[in-house]
């Protein structure tokens, strides 16, 4: 299979070695060339992975590669020309995180690749977290969830705010766990150190009565990317950075009261988890803590591997073209709910460049 990744940035970086890392392994592909307009990138990858580095997308057509699927690692405000170039190239593709800018570019993507028979999967990466890959077939009735993802600041992903750079990985999961049409939708998001929203808290109500609060910020001092959700005598804690998961099953004798002493943080679910290992009676009778087994994966690799699999058998990808959609309408609607807050509070200053 003849693989070409487009974009080689940050992101791009790693598609390509993943699959030059795929190529070398012996699984049936090849990465064939790049596309990176910038001159100076454009000559380093080409110098590594001894591959030609074409300046745009219609330049790499032109060069008849005989090419199979590509990867789309190119800022987001180029993902729908680029995208949908490809596809008219008749090339299946994965494209990274959110699938577009807009819902009419989304919405175009889609009846490009269902007219021609292609494969679009967006890269939302963390549905390929070995953790997550290991709860899902324990999921039972998801009611409540709380999603944290803190990061330092860089100075890539600029181009969009924090819900379409880091918090549309959680809404993607959570809409996947939930399955439930969104009620309503309450957001707050300011700038801090860029021109767009930097940080940011959401509340999301579903259609079943679950219940979702988001975090997300690029401005942290620490990197934590964490999930907690309750299901009916239930607590699962997924830490994505660590891959790790843990399940904290709670008997009758758990209180309602100590259950949201729990889902509100005030009993650390890895603290009880340290004090049972411990042999510990512990602060909590009635839980007990399982580990599920997490089988270990750059979910990277993962993700691409899928992607691969889905061009060679011509089955549907695990993530869709249409959930990369809805994670999409999501965080647009959360941006429309926090530009509202912003009105109403008066934050017009804290959206100007400083003095």
């Amino acid at each position: 299979m003849r693989v070409a990744v487009a974009g080689a940035g940050a992101f791009g970086r790693n598609h390509l070695r993943v699959v030059r890392e795929l190529e070398s392994a012996g699984n049936g592909v090849a990465l064939v060339a790049a596309v990176e307009p910038d001159a100076a990138r454009a000559a380093e990858t080409a110098k590594q992975y001894a591959i030609p580095v074409f300046p745009s997308v219609d330049r790499l057509l032109s060069a008849d590669l005989k090419l199979d699927a590509a990867c789309v690692a190119v800022p987001t405000v180029h993902h729908h020309a680029v995208a949908s170039a490809l596809l008219d190239g008749g090339l299946d593709l994965l494209v990274e995180k959110p699938l577009a800018t807009n819902l009419k570019e989304a919405d175009d993507l889609i009846q490009r690749a269902e007219q021609s028979a292609r494969i679009v999967q967006p890269g939302h990466l963390e549905r390929f977290n070995p953790a997550v890959l290991a709860v899902e077939p324990r999921l039972k009735r998801p009611m409540f969830f709380e999603a944290h993802r803190l990061s330092v600041f860089t100075p890539r992903a600029l181009d969009v705010d924090v819900v379409l750079d880091l918090m549309i990985h959680d809404l993607d999961i959570v809409l996947a766990f939930a399955r439930s049409p969104v009620r309503e939708v309450r957001a707050v998001g300011l700038p801090v150190l860029s021109p767009r929203v930097d940080i940011a808290n959401v509340r999301v109500e579903f259609e079943s009565g679950c219940v979702a609060n988001f975090t997300a910020s690029r401005v942290s001092t620490e990197r934590v990317r964490k999930l907690r959700f309750f299901e009916p005598r239930q607590y699962v804690s997924i830490d994505y950075a660590r891959r790790d998961l843990l399940v904290i099953r709670m008997d009758a004798s758990v209180t309602p009261e100590m259950a949201a002493a729990i889902a509100s943080g005030k009993l650390d679910p890895a603290a009880l988890a340290r004090l049972a290992a411990a042999g510990a009676a512990g602060p909590a009778p009635g839980l007990s803590f399982v580990k599920p087994e997490v089988i270990p994966g750059e979910p990277l690799r993962l993700e691409i591997e899928s992607f691969l699999d889905s061009v060679r058998t011509r089955r549907p990808p695990r993530v869709t073209a249409r959930q990369g959609r809805a994670a999409l309408e999501l965080a647009l609607d959360i941006q429309a709910a926090m530009a509202a807050h912003a009105q109403r509070a008066g934050l017009d200053d804290f959206f100007k460049p400083g003095e």
